[in-house]
């Protein structure tokens, strides 16, 4: 069974966030299929500890506005890899170094991508 359809609204409004603190190299899987806990991952990575942050901040208080609390939050204080669980979407926000490090878009290469809006692909708006 595919990711629900609150899931995939819970996916791309993280990616909107992350994006709009320059998040890079947004990745988001279904893994409903490998996974009973959750039906989405949200990748992003950001370029050092102060960066992470401002995303995790930013998808928190996106998913807040939508009625959504992570149900557990993991890593913030080192701001190198943060988990949050929002249940139906599981963000991970990792320093890039990390990031290529550990992988994760290869561990789960079986899992269909979630298609993500151009203007999240396409980063911040300039004014």
């Amino acid at each position: 069974m595919p990711a629900s359809a609150r899931a995939i609204d819970l996916t791309i409004a993280a990616a909107r966030a992350a994006s709009d603190r320059k998040a890079e190299d947004l990745v988001a899987l279904d893994v409903s299929g490998q996974l009973v806990l959750t039906d989405a991952f949200l990748i992003a990575s950001g370029t050092n500890e102060r960066q992470v942050g401002a995303i995790v901040d930013a998808v928190e208080e996106a998913l807040h506005g939508m009625g959504t609390a992570p149900v557990r939050r993991e890593g913030k204080s080192q701001g190198r890899w943060v988990l949050l669980d929002f249940g139906d979407l599981v963000v991970h926000v990792q320093h890039a170094e990390d990031r290529g490090y550990y992988s994760l878009e290869r561990l789960w290469k079986d899992c269909p991508v979630i298609p993500l809006p151009d203007d999240v692909l396409a980063g911040p708006v300039q004014a």
